[in-house]
Formats: C-alpha cells, structure tokens, sequence
C-alpha cells in the first residue's frame, strides 16, 4: 500500500512511502487484539480498593446489651456488617490486575492494530518535523493543516522528540509517542494514526 507524504502546511508532497506489507496488510487476529487490549486496560487499575471487614473495624468489643430480656434481636458486637458503622460482607482488598502476554503475542496484536488502521484509510504520512522550542500554537496550526483539528489523533514520532511531544500534551483528543513504544491499544484508540516519515523504518526495525 502507498501513502502520501504530507508537509507540516497541510499539502502533499511528490514523495510516496510504500508500508511494509508485512506490517500494514497482514490477516488481522481479533483474539490476540481482545487480548492485547484486555491486558493493557487491566494493567491501568492501581488495585488499591480497600473495605474494612467486621474484624478490622475500630469497637465492638462489648456487647452493646444483654443476650436475653430485652424483647429485640440479640446481638454480639455493634460493628456486624448488619449494623451502620459496621464492617463490610467480602468488601474488596488490595490486589494485582496485572496481566502478562508474550512477546509474539503482543507483536501480532500491533500488525493487527495496524493493518485495522490501514484498511481503513486512517493512516497519515506527514515529513519529519521538530521545533526548536515547545510550542502549542504551531502544533494546532498543523492540526489545522492537515483538517485534524477535533479528532482524536496519535502522532508516532522517531525518537523521543521532547519538544514536539510538549508542543501537543496540552491539546485535547491527541495523544504523541515514540513509533517503537505505542501499544496495540493506543493504536487502535484514536480516529487517525498521524506518523512521521522516518517513523516508518523504526516501526519496521521494532518487528523484525
């Protein structure tokens, strides 16, 4: 598949990139997508939800009255779950959501990503370009350039590219990483896949 260079003024340059076929146009395998997904989102959660039981909450140590006599229910402690200011019945506790994929796994989930994005046209090619100081206002103006403005977009870099990366962290709806580092959930979590032209070959590079 050939894609079009486009220059950061919005208007297509006489060069064409040709994508990696085997990147860009394999056979996309939805499960390990699923699984890819799955695990990125789980290993998001901090597990840190915490709700005291009847053991762990503060009194209760004497029974608040006689067990018989009184004509109501019996009752041991007032810190029963059954009780307000009681403790919780199989409330959570701290845990690890984190999930482990192999690295075969996690290679094919991003071909996949990528060859979803590929077959929907949602792929850009825009000329290697960096700012000599961050600068939001001239990230906008290429926004507004090449008609993203409003869309959720993620711009694949060639390296860590510090300036750029502050340039857009401010704007809403876009999201900016090293080509090598995006996951198959950040790839298919946006409407446009922006990438610059050298990018390409450290996508490439990262797969083989």
């Amino acid at each position: 598949m050939k894609l079009d260079v486009y220059k950061i003024d919005g208007t297509k340059s006489e060069e064409q990139v040709e994508l990696p076929k085997e990147i860009f146009e394999i056979e996309p395998n939805d499960h390990v997508l699923y699984l890819a997904v799955k695990a990125y989102l789980a290993n998001q959660r901090q597990g840190t939800h915490k709700a005291k039981e009847r053991s762990e909450v503060r009194g209760g140590g004497k029974k608040p009255w006689r067990q018989k006599g009184r004509g109501g229910a019996r009752a041991g402690t007032i810190r029963s779950p059954l009780w307000i200011g009681g403790g919780s019945i199989f409330g959570p506790k701290p845990r690890d959501y984190r999930q482990y994929l192999n690295k075969k796994v996690i290679s094919l989930a991003r071909k996949s990503a990528l060859s979803y994005k590929a077959k929907a046209n949602q792929i850009m090619i825009v000329e290697d370009f960096d700012y000599e100081e961050p600068k939001t206002k001239r990230f906008v103006e290429l926004l507004n350039n090449l008609k993203l403005t409003g869309k959720k977009t993620l711009l694949l870099t060639n390296g860590k590219r510090e300036n750029i990366f502050k340039s857009g962290r401010n704007i809403e709806r876009v999201n900016i990483l090293e080509a090598n580092k995006a996951s198959a959930y950040d790839i298919v979590n946006n409407q446009i896949l922006l990438v610059q032209k050298s990018a390409l070959q450290l996508l490439e590079s990262t797969f083989n």
